[in-house]
């Protein structure tokens, strides 16, 4: 647990979290996994990643000319969410890193509303198991 305003410090070195960094993974994480899981159990078809498309949506319901982008709060930056941090080291570069990927995830939603598309956006915050028992609705 870390108090208000402490600083953290890194614990890995700077290879350690290089590697950890390049394993996070763009497709099939747990919260994109849990939202296909349920639209499949309600009957929903839907095809994956379809890049011919701008932004390259998380789940694509071409039945209902939808798309759907399952951003998690980190990098997508979810205003006001308790699970947007930032990293206290190279602020600079985290910085200008959340401003590329909000920008483009606004332009992705743009094209796609332009070509006919409804978008919605689904924050991993909302998709947590442990969200009904932190209060968080």
């Amino acid at each position: 647990m870390s108090l208000p305003g402490a600083t953290v410090v890194d614990i890995k070195t700077s290879e350690a979290r290089s590697r950890n960094m390049a394993a996070i993974k763009g497709k099939d994480t747990q919260p994109e996994m849990r939202l296909r899981s349920a639209l499949h159990a309600r009957g929903f078809r839907y095809r994956l990643h379809p890049a011919e498309l701008p932004g390259r949506p998380d789940l694509l319901l071409p039945k209902y000319r939808a798309a759907v982008f399952v951003h998690g709060c980190f990098w997508h930056r979810h205003p006001g969410c308790r699970y947007t941090t930032t990293p206290e080291t190279r602020a600079g570069f985290w910085q200008t890193k959340f401003q590329q990927n909000t920008a483009r995830d606004a332009r992705a939603v743009a094209q796609l509303g332009e070509r006919g598309w409804r978008v919605a956006v689904i924050w991993e915050w909302a998709l947590r198991r442990d969200r009904a028992a932190q209060g968080d609705e």
